[in-house]
């Protein structure tokens, strides 16, 4: 008859058997472990003894404890009914989740490769990977987006400028995701003797604002003489970032920063605020703190930087939402 599953490791096994050189004593070692005292028949003078706690013996491992003491004339053997014949590894893919006692597994038994090992990743964390946390002593996973911590800064988008008409964040990045938008431009310069400004649009970019509802302030220091320079406009037609012109010259450039908060609100004429500072062509270097209104409650979605004239010849861009 054919057999399945693994052959077995011994076809046929006999009982094995030990005597023992009594003494007065309840202790005995036995050659080959046992589980407990039922895996063993135990003599002594040829009568057969009760296995158990509390009667003639117990046994596990290799010992074997009496609860009476033999004498040294006493014969004593013990006949193997059951014991460890070999060392045999389960089959591949054969132990499953089922078979694996709750808690089984302990960190001693764990690599510790079991992290270095892996993909490491090489980018900020998407909301939705998850980190593993220690909850009072409970291991827990819990999003990335729950640990980020708030007030932080999402970049959105960078544009770099290379004879540039203008630069354009539209709504694409201005959206309902975010409340507050922050814009930054770096080392921007100008193609021509001209001034950068700042528009905004409320469809999408398809036309831009050029009434008498903007506001603007401005407030700042300029290095020539430690002068002290403001520039204003309460019925402007656009946003002068820099309230004088920038050349084309070498050096000539600006960088800063500007806030939107929130532009997509109906309920409130839009505010932004930040700073910029530039130099002009006879090494002057200036900055100011700058304030833009639009007096409308219209829900704003896009903005551009253009130059008063001519092109942007180049500079850096960056738009960020506000977390």
């Amino acid at each position: 008859m054919a057999y399945i599953g693994p052959l077995p490791a011994e076809t046929f096994t006999s009982f094995a058997t030990q005597e023992f050189s009594t003494s007065a004593t309840t202790s005995y070692t036995l050659d080959h472990a046992v589980t407990n005292e039922n895996e063993i028949a135990l003599f002594i003078n040829n009568v057969r003894q009760q296995p158990g706690s509390g009667k003639a013996y117990t046994a596990t491992g290799t010992a074997l404890t009496l609860s009476a003491a033999t004498a040294s004339t006493d014969t004593m053997y013990a006949v193997f009914l059951g014991r460890a014949l070999q060392t045999v590894n389960p089959a591949d893919a054969s132990v499953g989740t089922s078979q694996l006692a709750a808690t089984s597994v302990t960190a001693a038994k764990l690599n510790n490769d079991i992290i270095s090992g892996q993909t490491a990743l090489a980018e900020t964390p998407a909301d939705t990977d998850e980190l593993l946390v220690s909850d009072a002593g409970t291991l827990k996973r819990v999003d990335f987006s729950h640990l980020k911590g708030g007030g932080q800064k999402t970049l959105l988008h960078t544009i770099t400028a290379s004879n540039s008409s203008s630069v354009e964040f539209d709504n694409t990045y201005i959206t309902s995701t975010y409340r507050d938008y922050h814009i930054t431009w770096s080392n921007v310069h100008s193609a021509s003797d001209a001034r950068l400004d700042f528009k905004v649009s409320d469809d999408n970019g398809s036309s831009y604002k050029t009434d008498s509802d903007h506001q603007r302030a401005s407030f700042g220091l300029a290095s020539d003489s430690s002068t002290i320079s403001s520039n204003s406009n309460d019925s402007g037609t656009q946003f002068e970032v820099t309230p004088l012109n920038l050349g084309s010259d070498t050096g000539e450039s600006t960088s800063g920063h500007l806030t939107l908060f929130n532009f997509l609100a109906t309920d409130n004429f839009k505010q932004s605020q930040g700073h910029v500072t530039f130099t002009l062509g006879n090494q002057t270097f200036a900055h100011f703190l700058l304030s833009f209104t639009y007096k409308k409650t219209n829900a704003l979605n896009a903005v551009k930087f253009v130059m008063s004239s001519g092109n942007i010849s180049s500079g850096v861009f960056k738009i960020y939402g506000i977390t």
